[in-house]
Parts: structure tokens; C-alpha cells; sequence
């Protein structure tokens, strides 16, 4: 049974694309929070790797000018160690809300599936009361019939 394109079924389209499209965002927000995630341990190691090598040239000696510089660099890296933890949870939050964006989109489109299936529910109920009413019909109608003599028509 070939059905038309009802406006019910053009609201479920779209919310469909939305989901999809929203489901695309919230992938790549999800990819962009795991690189902005490696950058900061990344960061982290090379912070770490830089203040051993600060700690052998201590036990080694060494003069206060090149201390300094290792201390300023240091300083620096833990400037930027606190910009990436922060860009990481600035990322986290995105993802979070492109995450609520999408299951928004997601029960949007699961009220509309859950309104089409009950019109399919209804529309086939109805197709099955014709077909019991047409049946009824031949069979009273057979019933009829045989119960009347042959020329009281």
C-alpha cells in the first residue's frame, strides 16, 4: 500500500537530519577535545622531561645565569600548562553541550517516530475493521441467501 508523504512525515525527516547533523557536531567536538587533551599531556611530558634535565644540571653544577633560564622556561611551560587545562575544559564544555544538543534533536525525533507509529497503529486498525466489515458483509450477505427461497428476490 503505497502511502502519501504526510507533514508528520516531513517534521520526522528533518528532525532525522538534524539529529544526524548534530551527531556529526558532537563527533567532531569530540575529536577536537581528545587532540586539545594530547596537547596538554603532551605539554605535560615535555614539561616534566625539561625540569629532569633542570635537576641534572644541578648535580652536575651549574651557573646562575643558565638556572635562570631554565627556571623562566619553566615558568613558562606552567603558564602554558594552565592555558591548556583550561582550553581542555573550555572543549569538555562544548562537547557537553553539542552532547545535550543532540539528545534534544534525538527525542525530537523519537516523539515524531512515536506519533507516525501510532498512526500507522491506528491507520492499519482501521484497515483491518474495513476488512472485517467487508467480510461481514459477504457473510450476511451469503447467510441471507441461503436462508431465503430461490424467487423472493
Amino acid at each position: 500500500m503505497s502511502r502519501r508523504h504526510s507533514p508528520l512525515d516531513t517534521l520526522a525527516d528533518l528532525a532525522r537530519n538534524d539529529r544526524d547533523q548534530a551527531g556529526q557536531n558532537l563527533a567532531g567536538e569530540q575529536r577536537t577535545s581528545q587532540q586539545v587533551s594530547q596537547q596538554l599531556e603532551s605539554l605535560h611530558r615535555y614539561r616534566q622531561e625539561y625540569a629532569e634535565k633542570l635537576n641534572a644540571a644541578m648535580r652536575d653544577g651549574i651557573d646562575p645565569a643558565t638556572m635562570r633560564n631554565y627556571q623562566q622556561f619553566l615558568a613558562s611551560l606552567d603558564d602554558a600548562l594552565v592555558r591548556a587545562r583550561q582550553a581542555v575544559a573550555a572543549q569538555q564544555q562544548r562537547v557537553e553541550k553539542t552532547r545535550q544538543h543532540w539528545q534534544q534533536q534525538q527525542q525530537r525525533l523519537s516523539s515524531y517516530d512515536t506519533l507516525a507509529e501510532r498512526r500507522n497503529i491506528a491507520s492499519r486498525r482501521d484497515e483491518q475493521r474495513r476488512e472485517q466489515h467487508v467480510s461481514d458483509d459477504l457473510v450476511n450477505n451469503r447467510l441471507v441467501r441461503q436462508r431465503s427461497p430461490q424467487g423472493e428476490y
